[in-house]
């Protein structure tokens, strides 16, 4: 026996299945194609069409009958009285859709927002950066620019550059003295009278220089001239000492060296001690 032959739904007070099972009927379709097109079992489609709703799943009632509504084209909202009182989950309100509208306008809103914040921190903070690493590659471009000697040297001075001391002044004659070692240096005025000016003493030490301005004439002693760079008045003074010599020197009032025949520089032996000495006392 088919289900088609089975006995008629029994009157109940919702009419829902009576008019499900009536419109079925009238398009011409059997339980198993209903059945087979929604996907559900022909004892499902026998319960909705009966009434009988302790044979669905829990749960399961409304979700059925609806769908099954939905293919036969019935309108569910005809029965309302007998819709609330079927079993099951109370269904939700459909969605309002001024509502879905709004709300899918407020979140495209915040997206582009978020977007064109993220942007306006990245790109221009590249920028400024940029602009910072240019400002300061332009200082150092404009600032001042390094001293460089003059060569050959001018008597005409430029900006930025650092002229020696004159050699002879007002306040005397430039003497200046770097040792290699240890060594003392005495420096003696002229003759006053009958009193004799006092001897300016000084212990060289390494890289501490003696510069000083003498009225002359003068004369300079060194117990260990060998180590001693010595410069009067803007010249070298090759004395010709070796290390551990005493040496002393006799100047006139200009700074000009007073040698004695038997100390002509031009034949006074030259100490290897003293033209080392000189050169690395000229390194920097």
């Amino acid at each position: 026996m088919t289900p088609e032959a089975g006995p008629a739904p029994p009157p109940g007070p919702a009419g829902i299945g009576a008019t499900l099972r009536a419109a079925r009927l009238d398009q011409g379709l059997s339980l198993f194609a209903l059945a087979h097109e929604l996907n559900l079992s022909v004892q499902i489609l026998e319960a909705v069409e009966r009434e009988d709703w302790a044979r669905l799943p829990e749960g399961r009632e409304r979700p059925h009958t609806r769908q099954v509504a939905d293919r036969l084209g019935v309108d569910l909202g005809t029965f309302p009285a007998q819709w609330r009182e079927l079993p099951g989950v109370q269904d939700q309100e459909p969605p309002d859709p001024r509502q879905e509208s709004m709300e899918r306008l407020l979140m495209s809103a915040l997206t582009v927002g978020s977007v064109g914040l993220l942007l306006w921190l990245v790109v221009p903070g590249r920028s400024l950066r940029q602009g910072r690493v240019q400002a300061a590659q332009g200082e150092v471009r404009s600032g001042p620019s390094p001293w460089v000697q003059k060569d050959p040297a001018s008597a005409f001075p430029v900006v930025g550059e650092v002229l020696p001391e004159a050699p002879l002044t007002e306040e005397g004659v430039l003497v200046s003295m770097r040792a290699l070692d240890a060594c003392e240096a005495g420096i003696q005025g002229p003759e006053s009278g009958a009193a004799k000016a006092p001897v300016q003493q000084r212990s060289l030490r390494v890289s501490e220089p003696w510069h000083l301005r003498v009225r002359g004439p003068f004369t300079i002693t060194l117990d260990n001239a060998g180590v001693v760079a010595l410069e009067v008045a803007g010249r070298r003074i090759r004395h010709g000492r070796n290390v551990g010599e005493a040496w002393t020197g006799h100047f006139g009032e200009n700074g000009d060296w007073d040698v004695p025949d038997a100390e002509d520089p031009q034949h006074l032996p030259t100490a290897p001690e003293t033209d080392q000495t000189v050169q690395e006392l000229e390194k920097p």
